[in-house]
């Protein structure tokens, strides 16, 4: 290395050791504002003048708390049948229209009848004509003019047509159909005059008030679940949450799933609960009381325990909590938080015992 080489080298050190001694007073003449950058320098990341952190809170509460079994299940009607005819014709009157509402009782639809009601009246004629028989078989036996089978053959003709007539009314009968319960039609798959027979679907009748519900649970609450026990559930298309009453425990466990089978009744004025929509099911075994829940994010375990943090005057402070029962979503607090508190939620993992916080939302 040369001379000339050696003091330049010589030369830019020394400019290096003088720039990074002056740079901060240089900075500070030459920013606008040199008291804000400097208090930004020295709060920086690592340091505790750092500004508000942002928070969610909730405001701690009492709630009621249960032992329940989550399930799914299927919305059913509470009674629901397939219309149709118990004998073949055709229909002359048709009164289902789709989409009705009607009541118990109801003609829905008439069959011709025409021609029973013709042999109806020739029975009644035959009938007439053997009762006179048997009356008459009556006083020559009383004479001895016949013998007793004669006399017993008179009155099997009278009671044979009795029975026909009988038979025959029943079938008349058949030909008007009735609602069998109050309802709403479905859809209709014949016309007026079609030709049907016992196998030929009319239309269906739905009665969905109240409205079942069909879940199963594992076997091992098979001996916790009783009649009259309370389920509340969610549909798919409804966000509101109904509640229900089981009414029937199926006997037995099945042995493919392991499962018991459970209905319960819920009432369905306004129809919401469709027949055949998805349902997601809590089943309530025991009612304990009241207890603090708390959403599960908001705990910070420890290797003592776990914890939490409450605003207070502005500031985050940590607080030792004991847990109880856990859910799918909270816990159960069993001490270390009161009735009122407010608890931080959300960005609780940037917040720091003491420091400042800014409520930016408050959720229920």
């Amino acid at each position: 290395m040369n001379k000339v080489t050696k003091t330049i080298v010589s030369l830019a050190s020394i400019a290096l050791i003088l720039g990074l001694a002056f740079y901060p007073k240089l900075k500070q003449a030459i920013s606008k504002n040199p008291e804000e950058d400097a208090k930004k320098e020295k709060s920086g990341p690592g340091g505790k003048g750092g500004g508000k952190t942002a928070v969610v809170v909730t405001v701690v509460k009492s709630t009621r708390l249960d032992d329940m079994v989550n399930s799914t299940g299927s919305i059913l009607a509470n009674e629901e049948v397939e219309i149709r005819s118990e004998i073949a014709g055709r229909i002359i009157l048709l009164n289902i229209k789709e989409g009705d509402v009607v009541q118990k009782g109801t003609v829905l639809f008439r069959i011709n009848d025409d021609d029973l009601q013709a042999r109806l009246r020739k029975l009644g004629f035959n009938k007439k004509l053997a009762e006179d028989n048997e009356a008459r078989q009556k006083i020559l036996l009383q004479r001895e003019a016949i013998s007793q089978r004669e006399y017993d053959i008179a009155v099997n003709t009278v009671n044979t047509i009795e029975a026909d007539i009988e038979d025959l009314k029943a079938q008349i009968i058949k030909t008007t159909v009735k609602a069998p319960f109050s309802g709403t039609v479905g859809f209709r798959y014949v016309s007026l005059g079609s030709y049907i027979s016992p196998t030929t679907k009319i239309a269906t009748l739905t009665n969905t008030n109240p409205a079942k519900i069909e879940f199963s649970i594992p076997a091992k609450y098979a001996t916790s679940i009783r009649k009259g026990s309370t389920v509340e559930f969610q549909t798919e298309n409804e966000d509101k949450t109904f509640n229900g009453k089981v009414y029937a425990i199926d006997p037995k466990i099945d042995p493919l799933t392991r499962t018991l089978q459970i209905r319960a009744l819920a009432a369905n004025p306004g129809n919401q609960l469709v027949p055949g929509a998805f349902a997601k099911i809590n089943l309530i075994l025991k009612s304990k009381g009241s207890a603090i829940l708390i959403p599960t994010e908001a705990i910070i375990p420890e290797a003592s325990g776990n914890k939490v943090f409450i605003v207070k005057q502005g500031k985050s402070v940590p607080v030792k909590v004991k847990l109880g029962n856990r859910g799918e979503k909270n816990v159960e607090i069993l001490s270390g938080l009161s009735i009122g508190d407010t608890l931080i939620t959300n960005g609780v993992i940037q917040v720091k015992p003491d420091g400042e916080v800014e409520i930016k939302e408050v959720v229920e």
